[in-house]
C-alpha cells in the first residue's frame, strides 16, 4: 500500500511540474510570446504609417506665356538728360514710352508665382526721337496680383539695374499690369510709369 501511494504521488508530482512534454501547463509562456508578437506588430505599424500617409507629389505645372503692349512715360534726372545729350540725343526730362512685354509665369500652386519678363520700349517719339530700352526682370507675384522684380536695363544712357513694383488686375483672361520702375545709375535716376495689357500665348 505504501509503495503504491508513493508511486501515485511521484506520478502526480511529475505531471504537475511537466512544462516540456505536456502542453497543458505551457500557457504562461505562450501568453508572453503572444504579447511580444503583438508589441512587435504594433511597432511595425507605427513605423510604417508615416510612409503610407505621405502626400503624393503634385503634378508638374507647365509655365504660362503672356504677351502684350506696354505704354507710359519716363522721367529722367538732369544727369541722365546731359548724358544723352553728350551722345547727340536731345530730349526733355519726360519722354513717352511705347513697347511690348513678353512674360513667362511659373505657377507654384496656390502660393506666389515666379515671373520672368522682357520689356522692350521706344521712348521719345513725342519729341521726334527714338530712344530704345530693354529690360529683363525676374520677380514674384502674389495671388492678389501684387508683384516685385529686379533685373538689368540697357539704354543709350548706359547699363543699370531696374527695380520694379506694381499690381496686375485680372478681368477674365485679360491681365492689366500697372507698374512703377526705378533705374538708378551713375548718370542719375530714371522713374517710369507703365501700363498695358497681356493675354496668354499658346
Amino acid at each position: 500500500m505504501g509503495t503504491k501511494n508513493e508511486e501515485r504521488r511521484t506520478k502526480n508530482g511529475t505531471r504537475g511540474t511537466n512544462n516540456g512534454t505536456d502542453g497543458t501547463y505551457n500557457r504562461p509562456l505562450e501568453m508572453i510570446r503572444a504579447k511580444n508578437c503583438a508589441w512587435a506588430a504594433a511597432i511595425v505599424v507605427l513605423l510604417a504609417a508615416p510612409v503610407f500617409a505621405q502626400t503624393p507629389p503634385p503634378e508638374p505645372v507647365e509655365p504660362i506665356s503672356l504677351a502684350g503692349p506696354r505704354f507710359g512715360f519716363t522721367m529722367m534726372s538732369d544727369g541722365v538728360v546731359e548724358k544723352l545729350a553728350s551722345r547727340s540725343i536731345n530730349v526733355r526730362p519726360t519722354v513717352s514710352q511705347f513697347g511690348w512685354q513678353i512674360e513667362k509665369r511659373f505657377s507654384t500652386g496656390d502660393g506666389p508665382t515666379i515671373v520672368t519678363e522682357f520689356v522692350g520700349l521706344v521712348g521719345g517719339l513725342d519729341q521726334d526721337v527714338v530712344l530704345p530700352s530693354a529690360t529683363w526682370l525676374i520677380g514674384i507675384r502674389t495671388a492678389s496680383g501684387a508683384e516685385f522684380g529686379v533685373g538689368p536695363n540697357l539704354t543709350p544712357a548706359g547699363t543699370a539695374m531696374a527695380i520694379a513694383a506694381g499690381v496686375t488686375f485680372r478681368s477674365g483672361n485679360l491681365n492689366i499690369p500697372v507698374n512703377v520702375a526705378v533705374v538708378p545709375s551713375r548718370s542719375g535716376m530714371r522713374v517710369s510709369m507703365l501700363t498695358g495689357f497681356n493675354i496668354r500665348r499658346d
